[in-house]
């Protein structure tokens, strides 16, 4: 699988800012074409409605539009892109709408986008953005918060280097995971990283049978791959008892993970417990970028 067509969505937030050197150096290793977007939000700007006649709301309009495309130049300029060159778009509309069309329209692959990472568990934490996007996007999305352990650096020419040598793959068995799975080989073989397949058991009966869940459950992990790709992977498995969000966050610190991938259910699914409240938590509170893979 390869990403040919990337689609980084820009508020000039740090945030987006971690996400464009991630979308900097994703382009760079599978020369891909960037796309850099800024989303001018009229609703942003109540007082757009007291233009006196529609000549002062075009005038007004084009103003902003002109003052994005400035910002989104200025931006892009001050951050080393090395032999990257982006391009520019500058829309008007409402962020998700404008990032979900523009990624139908020009077959994007990926899109990179910052997320907030505070702490809880509410669905404004992600920001409404970056949740409305992941939940109808076709194609992954590779969410970007603020890591523990920063796995982009840039030289003194601008170019940027993407390390990943340690992946986590989450698993719950289930059709979702499969094409998750795909991604998460893929990657693995580009990068050359060690690819850690993780199942979390979170209900166990009697710790008679503990054991026997275990054994079974790491059979089924080491089923998961190909045996070609077993003899050119570096595969490690995990089976682990509790609540899955938090045995993964555990896991990707102390394993120093740099990026997880996660596959969810149905781009169309509407609420959280049928997207994958783990997905949701493993983002905001995990320690690295996670690739979010739909069905």
């Amino acid at each position: 699988m390869l990403f040919k067509h990337i689609l980084c969505p820009i508020d000039f937030s740090e945030f987006s800012t971690r996400a464009y050197r991630h979308s900097l150096s994703l382009s760079a290793h599978y020369r891909a074409r960037l796309m850099a977007l800024h989303v001018v939000e009229l609703w942003k700007y109540p007082y757009a409605d007291y233009a006196a006649t529609a000549g002062d709301y075009a005038n007004f309009c084009r103003a902003l539009q002109d003052g994005g495309q400035q910002q989104l130049q200025d931006f892009v300029k001050n951050q080393p892109h090395g032999d990257i060159q982006p391009e520019l778009i500058v829309q008007m509309g409402r962020a998700a709408d404008s990032i979900l069309s523009l990624a139908q329209e020009q077959k994007i692959e990926l899109i990179v986008m910052g997320t907030h990472g505070r702490s809880g568990f509410d669905r404004l934490v992600l920001g409404s953005v970056t949740d409305h996007v992941m939940r109808k996007a076709g194609c992954p999305v590779l969410a970007v918060c603020c890591p523990l352990r920063e796995s982009v650096t840039s030289d003194e020419k601008g170019r940027h280097t993407h390390h990943l040598s340690r992946i986590l793959f989450c698993t719950d068995f289930s059709q979702n995971s499969e094409p998750a799975l795909d991604y998460a080989i893929s990657v693995a073989e580009e990068y050359d990283s060690q690819l850690t397949l993780m199942y979390v058991l979170e209900h166990v009966p009697t710790a008679a049978v503990k054991e026997k869940l275990i054994a079974t459950a790491s059979e089924q992990l080491a089923k998961l791959i190909p045996a070609e790709k077993r003899k050119a992977l570096n595969i490690r498995t995990t089976v682990q008892i509790g609540k899955p969000y938090a045995r993964i966050i555990e896991h990707a610190k102390d394993a120093q993970t740099e990026l997880v991938v996660m596959g969810v259910r149905g781009a169309g699914a509407l609420d959280r417990a049928v997207f994958g409240s783990t997905t949701y938590r493993v983002i905001q509170l995990g320690p690295c970028p996670v690739l979010v893979v739909h069905v």
